[in-house]
């Protein structure tokens, strides 16, 4: 594996010069007598689907991959949780450090920070050193002001000046849950001082990733996994969806990092009320213009709290327990609701398929804005029980959608 690159160099890196260390679009399982790969582009490993709805343009972004991370980083994170883990019964060093990453993007203002996230977040998740935290909280602070001027770090505070115990060594490991607030903040910075950084003050891009890591004994990926390592990465209105597979119900990960939600809300209430403003439409816009308030880029209102740092959700499935999980850009979310969303996958016969499914519906139904779907099987796929709570109302919805397009039509 090539040497770690310095928090320097990973800043002047291109969106177009991806930076991809150790990052694969294949996964490794092992039987008795060895290891073989599996493409992420077989239909029955992932599903990946878009659309750019009516609009001429297509500024979402989608990307998939394998990491290598460090074991003793992520017992660290199991620690944390209180969960026991040993790396040396996961069948070799390269199993025990293998993690799947899925992450989608959705643009605004342009395309530039959602086609940078998926080019280079994978590999910055993967190469972000602690010896850079404190530099990079400084730098933040020292460049947005405003809202920053109280802002300590968050995640990271514990290895700046501002920790309220003792400090890690320099070049200490750090959780998963800090790997990836660092990488999101760099990729912020990278942004920001980069070929496109005029651009980047009104262009941006929610982002929100998902890392999936087997515990068992020896490790299996991910679909056949009787207990994963869960960590969610989440900024803006992207969605993260779970499906029980015992009921076929949903289970949000993620919420919209809109001004009025209640993260949110409690995150900026320090900026003063007055500056959450209803648009024309009766939608309420942080500052009249800002729809999400946590997103990478957007330059131009850091200093009145929009911010890259991602909530970061962690915790160990039971993977019998699931079906599926899906991640979704507002362009599908805005339509459907998150029930309808899983039940348009439960009878898919592969993950690809159930991706171009819950697209597809949006379609009919008149999606104006672009539309971005992953579907990860999990170990429950195929098995989903209950009932499809919302086959009938998905009916009555496509049918006066298609009466609409008639009557226009005919106009």
């Amino acid at each position: 594996m090539a040497t770690l690159l310095s928090t320097r160099s990973l800043r002047r890196l291109s969106p177009h010069q991806p930076f991809l260390r150790g990052v694969h679009d294949y996964i490794r399982c092992q039987t008795p007598g060895g290891t073989y790969k599996i493409q992420y582009k077989s239909s029955k490993a992932v599903g990946v689907y878009a659309s750019r709805g009516s609009r001429l343009y297509q500024e979402d972004a989608t990307s998939v991959h394998t990491l290598k991370l460090k074991p003793s980083e992520i017992q660290l994170s199991l620690d944390t949780a209180k969960y026991p883990w040993d790396p040396s019964k996961a069948g070799s060093t390269c199993m025990a450090s293998q993690v799947a990453f899925f992450g989608i993007y959705d643009g605004h203002g342009g395309k530039e920070v959602s086609t940078y996230l998926k080019d280079n977040l994978p590999g910055l998740i993967e190469s972000v050193d602690s010896n850079g935290i404190d530099d990079l909280v400084k730098w933040t602070r020292n460049t947005h002001g405003g809202y920053y001027k109280r802002w300590r770090g968050g995640g990271l505070q514990r290895w700046t000046q501002y920790a309220t115990g003792p400090t890690p060594e320099p070049g200490s490991e750090m959780t998963l849950e800090e790997r990836l607030t660092l990488a999101f903040l760099e990729a912020d910075r990278d942004v920001l001082t980069g070929e496109f950084a005029k651009k980047a003050q009104r262009c941006g891009s929610t982002a929100s990733v998902v890392l999936l890591h087997s515990l068992d004994e020896p490790a299996e990926p991910y679909w056949s996994s009787k207990r994963l390592n869960l960590t969610v990465g989440h900024c803006g209105d992207t969605r993260v969806l779970l499906c029980h597979r015992s009921t076929g119900e949903v289970e949000a990960l993620t919420e919209k990092h809109h001004a009025e939600a209640r993260v949110e809300a409690t995150r900026l209430r320090r900026m003063g009320a007055n500056r959450l403003v209803a648009d024309s439409f009766g939608e309420s816009r942080w500052m009249g213009v800002v729809e999400n308030t946590r997103g990478v880029g957007d330059g131009e209102w850091k200093s009145s709290g929009v911010t890259a740092e991602p909530e970061v959700i962690s915790r160990v499935l039971n993977g019998d327990d699931y079906a599926y999980m899906v991640l979704l850009t507002d362009g599908l979310t805005s339509l459907m609701s998150d029930q309808e969303i899983v039940d348009l996958a439960r009878n898919s016969i592969d993950p690809a398929r159930a991706a171009k499914t819950i697209v597809h519906f949006g379609e009919d139904l008149g999606a104006q804005d672009n539309c971005s779907c992953i579907v990860i099987p999990l170990a429950g796929w195929g098995h989903v029980g209950g009932i499809d709570r919302t086959e009938a109302r998905r009916e009555y919805r496509r049918k006066q959608a298609d009466s609409l397009n008639t009557r226009m039509q005919r106009m």
